[in-house]
């Protein structure tokens, strides 16, 4: 045996135990060189097999007839660029006349057949132009953030999307939040990484969990406010409706409505004021809200209306504010009272973790996608931090959260207590607590840096 077949052996040894063992290497190394190349040689026969082809136009026609050459071959969507990523392939695609965009997304998982990938999505960039997002393994086996994420303002990267993309809680743009999920699904991991992320930006955040702040108590020291019962949690909602209406105050009170000024400097919300005038954001975390609409007795009643129309407040009148809700909970449905529903239809971002029956999953997205609710009943009870992602558009992703022990989250949030901003409609309700101790074996993981 010479030396050219034992190093070809090593080789493809090497290549078997790379994607058996570490297929985020193996892709890096030999798999993206294969999906290359496969794709191109099999592109125009898949696409004519997927049936996004198109037959040549009437002037070609003729114009073979005339010169009495062959008949055109249909035609297949043209290869605008190809590029390799660290997870997969993006193809770009300039679609042909008489193709439509849903054509190639409803034939998404015929390419992934077609061209032995793990996962194909499609969207559309701009009219006639496709991005066709290839990963060639499953990225939500192992999650893998990336080192380096964008640092941009109130935008946190808490998971892996499905295409290998990062997953950005962007509060700009998706102001308020539903969670919902079983018991062990991650919904608290992903609450603990949302909490993490927010740790080191120029916010206030502001928590409650009524299991006694078991889960928020430990990461207390970054929490401007925190209650953990729901006599708290009314007061705590109470004052921050307080707050909001003095930051209104100031937003009105800066406007600068006049005949001088500028149509672009004219402000409706904090993010257009001037920074040293502009009040801090507040993020407000709520980690199971059933146990603030349950009640008994009649005084339980009336705190239960309080808070339910305290939290509906916030939701349609914060966002101008720079007051943000993250809602948590296992089921968030109409059995909860009156208001919930209302509540919920100011929710704009929806997350699924794994739920016991569809109709959980139908509170969170049957008002949005049918596709995104049979998504969420399929997620398998040994992947936990799995999750369903939409919003009010229709669209949805599946994610995955990074798996981020307590006492990390607990290193991060002691490491930015001094960014912990002082509020004075919420100071009786800031947490005291002894001075805190860093584990020196636990470092804690890498998010966006500070506004």
């Amino acid at each position: 045996m010479d030396w050219l077949t034992v190093s070809l052996l090593v080789l493809a040894t090497i290549a078997l135990v790379l994607r058996w063992r570490r297929p985020a290497w193996y892709w890096l190394t030999f798999g993206v060189t294969f999906a290359a190349l496969r794709v191109l040689v099999r592109y125009r026969s898949v696409m004519e097999a997927c049936g996004l082809t198109v037959s040549p136009s009437r002037w070609r026609l003729a114009l073979a007839r005339w010169s009495d050459r062959p008949i055109p071959e249909t035609r297949a969507p043209r290869i605008l660029r190809i590029r390799p990523t660290r997870t997969g392939l993006v193809l770009r695609l300039k679609l042909r006349p008489g193709q439509d965009a849903y054509d190639v997304a409803a034939a998404t998982d015929r390419l992934r057949h077609s061209f032995a990938l793990h996962g194909v999505s499609a969207r559309e960039i701009k009219s006639s132009v496709i991005e066709l997002r290839m990963t060639g393994y499953d990225v939500l086996k192992r999650v893998q953030m990336p080192a380096v994420c964008d640092d941009e303002p109130m935008s946190i990267p808490v998971a892996l999307r499905e295409d290998g993309e990062v997953f950005l809680r962007d509060y700009l743009q998706v102001p308020h939040a539903l969670n919902v999920g079983a018991t062990q699904s991650g919904k608290s991991v992903y609450l603990r990484n949302l909490v993490a992320g927010l740790a080191t930006q120029h916010v206030a955040l502001a928590g409650i969990d009524c299991k006694n702040g078991v889960e928020l108590a430990p990461l207390a020291r970054r929490f401007t406010a925190l209650a953990d019962n729901p006599d708290t949690a009314a007061d705590l909602l109470a004052a921050l409706v307080r707050y909001m209406a003095r930051v209104y105050e100031i937003i009105r009170r800066e406007q600068r409505i006049s005949a001088d000024i500028p149509d672009a400097e004219i402000t409706a919300n904090i993010w257009d004021l001037p920074k040293h005038l502009r009040p801090v954001p507040v993020v407000l975390l709520v980690d199971e809200v059933a146990e603030l609409a349950l009640y008994v007795t009649k005084a339980e009643e009336q705190r239960r209306d309080q808070i339910i129309t305290d939290l509906v407040r916030l939701a349609q009148l914060g966002r101008a504010a720079g007051i943000y809700l993250e809602i948590c909970g296992q089921r968030f449905g109409s059995e909860l009272g009156k208001g919930i529903t209302m509540l919920r239809a100011q929710l704009t971002g929806r997350t699924a973790h794994r739920v016991n029956d569809e109709t959980s999953a139908n509170m969170a997205f049957g008002d949005i996608s049918p596709d995104a609710v049979l998504a969420t009943v399929q997620i398998p009870t040994d992947r936990p931090g799995t999750a369903v992602v939409g919003d009010s558009s229709g669209g949805w992703v599946r994610i995955r959260t990074p798996h981020t022990t307590l006492r990390q989250a607990v290193n991060l949030c002691n490491a930015n207590a001094h960014r912990t901003p002082d509020i004075g409609e919420l100071a009786p309700f800031r947490p005291v607590l002894p001075a805190p101790v860093l584990s020196g074996n636990v470092q804690p993981k890498s998010t966006a840096a500070s506004v």
